[in-house]
């Protein structure tokens, strides 16, 4: 999958014309891509679309135009893209009281360790950058994931295969079986 190109991601004037139709598409898209893991995670698989819509958003929300800031946000979202034999997650802990969230977030660091695909019995163990801080003990409420498939994972869910996204934290379990319309986008995404 290809990332996001500069000449892909339009002015904030030029987005505001198309926003109201492509946000609507996109959110659309992203539906079949979410995954409901427990009453406090969810999981959405990243595609170029999804990472295009959220660097307009955020230069949009953020009144960003100079050049040099928006190829910033195109870098930093492009992580997001699939690369070859990939898929992208990008996680959230959505707990909506403030405290309950905060106490929540503490008992469960350490979840980036502690996420997996499992893919015709083969796991795959979430990738992701390490974004904690010494000393602190907690986690934060969006992860990014990268998994790295096998050719025989790929192959497997070219041709139909079923995927479990598993998280196994001692403090919150969690397991999806991934529903069949987020394995065609996740097919699409593979072909």
């Amino acid at each position: 999958m290809q990332p996001v190109q500069r000449d892909e991601v339009l002015s904030i004037g030029e987005y505001e014309k198309i926003r109201p139709h492509f946000r609507a598409r996109v959110i659309e898209e992203k539906k079949a891509r979410r995954v409901r893991l427990s009453d406090i995670m969810s999981a959405v698989f990243e595609n170029h679309d999804t990472v295009l819509l959220q660097i307009q958003e955020m230069l949009r929300t953020e009144r960003i135009t100079a050049e040099s800031n928006i190829l910033h946000e195109i870098e930093t979202y492009n992580d997001l893209v699939p690369g070859p034999g990939q898929l992208k997650l990008t996680l959230f802990v959505e707990i909506a009281d403030a405290a309950e969230r905060e106490r929540m977030l503490e008992r469960l660091a350490g979840l980036e360790d502690n996420v997996a695909l499992e893919i015709r019995g083969e796991r795959f163990v979430a990738q992701a950058k390490d974004r904690s801080v010494d000393g602190y003990k907690r986690t934060t409420a969006v992860h990014y994931f990268t998994f790295q498939l096998s050719d025989a994972a790929v192959v497997a869910l070219r041709e139909g295969a079923g995927a479990n996204l598993i998280v196994s934290h001692p403090e919150h379990g969690a397991h999806a079986v991934l529903p069949p319309e987020t394995m065609r986008a996740i097919r699409e995404d593979l072909s």
